[in-house]
């Protein structure tokens, strides 16, 4: 059987994805990369301030991935991570309230991430942001993968879809009616940023600590 050019890339793109995959997979379930080659240092948080339950009902906290900010500084489509925080913080502040950012160190899962969020923001509401860029809107007393508001194709998100992220999570945290926002869908994205897709999620995956939940987190 011939196999075209496009075909042994299609291939070639399944093999690297399953072995990082399994790679993350092994990374997520034991906390541990022994035995196993990373792709970045692991950043040691010890002694950094753990992050606490509010109880201040403007609060609406974000929550980062592990690898925000240090391993990882843009998004998939390379928008400095710093800019989207300052844009969803600009967004909260534009509804009158309060942001507050904590990196989540126990998972690379993003909804995850936004339910611990939500669960000690003093709102109920939180945000969690991979760093490859996904992003979802979580509330306290949901499950995990019920959440408020989900925007899994990072590649077509904007700092103004930040943006407006940001003031949605604080609408909600308000109590006020939420239009959920509009987004693009491309079926080709999947296909075009895959294999970066795995490979910045091991990156975040490799710096799972299951020792530390949260910490305080400001990229200055």
């Amino acid at each position: 059987m011939e196999i075209n050019e496009q075909q042994l890339i299609e291939q070639i793109t399944k093999a690297v994805i399953a072995q990082l995959n399994q790679q993350s997979a092994q990374a997520a379930s034991t906390g541990s990369m022994h035995g196993r080659e990373r792709l970045t240092e692991k950043t040691s948080y010890e002694g950094y301030p753990i992050a606490k339950k509010s109880t201040n009902p403007k609060e609406v906290v974000i929550g980062v991935g592990p690898a925000f900010g240090r391993q990882i500084t843009k998004t998939i489509t390379g928008i400095p991570l710093d800019e989207v925080l300052r844009n969803v913080k600009a967004g909260i502040e534009e509804e009158g309230m309060i942001p507050r950012v904590v990196k989540v160190l126990k998972t690379s899962d993003v909804c995850f991430m936004a339910l611990d969020a939500a669960k000690i923001s003093g709102s109920g509401i939180g945000i969690g942001i991979q760093s490859k860029g996904t992003t979802v809107i979580h509330q306290k007393d949901l499950y995990p993968l019920s959440n408020l508001e989900l925007f899994p194709q990072a590649p077509l998100m904007s700092l103004e879809t930040y943006r407006k992220i940001g003031k949605n999570a604080a609408k909600y945290a308000k109590g006020e009616k939420v239009s959920p926002i509009e987004g693009d869908n491309d079926p080709m994205v999947r296909a075009k940023y895959q294999v970066k897709a795995a490979l910045m999620h091991i990156k975040e995956t490799e710096q799972v600590d299951p020792n530390i939940s949260m910490i305080e987190w400001e990229e200055k």
